[in-house]
């Protein structure tokens, strides 16, 4: 393994000499080797992130030290040369057809990868039903939509949740934005969502909760998207709404958008079983926080 100085550590990550070292004597640098009063970095080490940044949040120990090696990427990210608009874009197109293909194929969407960006590029997949190519219009057009809120800072609402549900069902009119109104089940699930007439509230519920919650971001978006998900407010596109929620939630606070991906699905369900059953949220945390180590990693290596 190759080491730095405590001298080169402070210059690499623009902090004195003086805070490099009190951040070994905290034991915030993982891999460190003491020499007498010296002391030596791995030289891939990231930098701590500023404990500062979490004043007045409250985060549970057992997930403090899984949330700063998603914070120390984060901040690594915005310590490097930033990416023009136009790379930007090309990443952000990558990502939405990737984004797209898996989260509507979670749902049941019949196309592939390469189909997909296909319907996204306006070309008609033969055998390929008229469903499944609304679906990757609709949650492309949900998508950008969310990116738009980011821009303009918007909160999480229902206003908004109702609109991004609306774009996700484009092609479902008489559904689109409307809380259901009928009994529903989740097949296999050990969770039995609410019936119709207690969803209003549940979702004015964990909103209001939303706005107050106290708790580090990752954990936030991930419980909340375990209770969104639990409700089960829409007669369909549940899952495809709750996932871009769960995106916008993520990227107002500076982290990239993750995908979860058809693959990890089981694991994914899993998490839901975990919560209601034995209410853990700590495998959706953990995976949210997996995720978003993914994606800041793909950034940091481009960079």
């Amino acid at each position: 393994m190759d080491y730095i100085t405590v001298k080169q550590a402070a210059e690499k990550w623009g902090v004195s000499n003086r805070r490099v070292r009190i951040l070994c004597a905290e034991g915030r640098i993982g891999g460190l080797v003491r020499k007498g009063r010296s002391y030596l970095i791995p030289a891939d080490t990231l930098k701590p992130i500023d404990r500062r940044s979490l004043r007045g949040k409250e985060i549970p120990e057992r997930y403090a030290a899984l949330f700063a090696s998603v914070d120390e990427l984060k901040s690594e990210r915005g310590r490097r040369r930033p990416l023009t608009e136009g790379e930007l874009k090309r990443l952000r197109d990558e990502f939405l057809v990737e984004f797209t293909y898996n989260s509507n194929a979670i749902e049941g969407n019949t196309l592939t990868l390469q189909e997909t960006a296909l319907a996204l590029e306006g070309v008609t997949i033969d055998q390929k039903p008229l469903k499944d190519h609304l679906e990757a219009i609709g949650h492309r057009d949900a998508f950008l939509y969310v990116c738009s809120l980011v821009s303009d800072n918007v909160s999480v609402s229902e206003r908004i949740i109702k609109e991004i549900h609306s774009l996700v069902l484009m092609n479902r009119p008489e559904d689109k934005g409307i809380y259901r109104r009928i009994p529903v089940t989740i097949m296999g699930a050990f969770h039995e969502p609410p019936q119709p007439y207690l969803v209003p509230v549940q979702m004015e519920n964990i909103v209001r909760e939303l706005a107050a919650d106290r708790r580090h971001i990752l954990e936030t978006c991930a419980v909340f998207h375990l209770n969104f998900e639990g409700v089960h407010p829409f007669i369909d596109g549940n899952g495809r709404t709750g996932r871009l929620i769960l995106n916008l939630m993520l990227m107002q606070a500076g982290y990239p958008p993750i995908n979860v991906k058809f693959a990890d699905r089981r694991r994914y369900y899993d998490c839901f079983d975990s919560y209601y059953r034995n209410g853990d949220a700590s495998p959706m945390i953990a995976m949210v926080c997996e995720y978003a180590k993914e994606r800041l990693s793909q950034y940091l290596k481009i960079l």
